[in-house]
């Protein structure tokens, strides 16, 4: 039980001493969704509710109840917070809250980015329950967090990593990028799983794994000019949303080691809320594409869950 931060060797609660800890800019995004019916989302957009400014009070007290988080957690650290911003969207019979608190200390925001949203949610329930008392406010968690040690996502989701390689799914060659990127996936908090198909199939399981809507997709191999490279073609269709800039930036990270990694023709977007990128088949070509990705790849899945803060 030790390991756990709030408990002693013997299991007794504790506050954590923060004292030899370095100050630091922190900042940690939450999001969560209110469900309702598709009546209260328009009676909330059109600001028609019997009590109103629902939005600009849920807003509010989704900051004070950030600015009040060692008050109703009780062993967490009283903040002096930077900022708090509260955002709201829209679908069809929910609401997304998004939180994003900020400070400059020794300790993180997760709980006054967690405790904002709560607030801000359960404030929609108290302001909409009239017309319907029986929604529900789910799905809370911690998409984003920097500052301090940890840089990488928290679990994040499901991760798949596809090999396209015809003669390591037939055996006769070993693939270590697949590992490679699995391994690095993992370290960042995904649950990633690794499938080797040959490149003429590539495009039959870009669709199946698309399908079960993983948070990530990184495909390795086919991307060059070889008659059977056919990953970026498979890939096009699937996109809802290209990113170019990320191609283009991992294709410019392998330049000063080599002029081949012009020729790679992998492509990055999304599919839905699933990120998608193509990663070259070397493992020179891999490592300057997990480089880009460690700096870009915890924004953009909060950006796509919808936690993101700019476009």
């Amino acid at each position: 039980m030790s390991s756990l931060s709030h408990l002693d060797a013997d299991g007794r609660a504790r506050m954590v001493d923060v004292g030899d800890k370095a100050i630091t800019a922190r900042s940690a995004t939450a999001t969560g969704l209110f469900t309702t019916t598709s009546e209260v989302v328009a009676l909330v957009r059109a600001d028609d509710l019997p009590k109103a400014d629902v939005l600009a009070t849920a807003r509010i007290a989704g900051i004070s109840g950030a600015k009040r988080t060692s008050e109703l957690i009780p062993l967490c650290h009283p903040l002096a917070l930077n900022s708090v911003s509260v955002d709201f969207a829209f679908e069809d019979n929910s609401i997304r809250i998004t939180a994003t608190a900020k400070t400059t200390g020794k300790t993180g925001v997760e709980m006054e980015a967690l405790t904002a949203v709560a607030v801000a949610g359960l404030t929609l329930h108290d302001m909409t329950k009239a017309v319907d008392p029986w929604s529900v406010l789910g799905d809370i968690r911690l998409v984003e967090k920097t500052g301090g040690k940890l840089r990488a996502p928290l679990r994040a989701g499901d991760a798949h990593v596809i090999v396209a390689s015809t003669g390591a799914a037939a055996g006769t060659r070993t693939d270590t990028t697949g590992p490679e990127i699995a391994r690095w996936l993992e370290s960042r908090g995904y649950r990633a799983e690794l499938t080797v198909v040959a490149d003429a199939d590539v495009g039959a399981e870009l669709g199946r794994v698309v399908a079960s809507a993983p948070a990530v997709v990184i495909t390795t191999g086919g991307t060059g000019m070889s008659p059977t490279d056919q990953t970026p073609e498979a890939t096009r269709p699937l996109l809802t949303r290209e990113l170019p800039g990320v191609a283009e930036a991992i294709r410019a990270r392998g330049l000063p080691h080599t002029p081949m990694a012009a020729l790679s023709r992998g492509l990055a977007g999304t599919a839905g809320d699933t990120v998608i990128v193509n990663l070259p088949g070397s493992s020179g070509g891999v490592a300057d594409g997990l480089a880009v990705l460690d700096e870009l790849l915890q924004h953009l899945v909060a950006q796509v869950a919808g936690g993101g803060q700019h476009g």
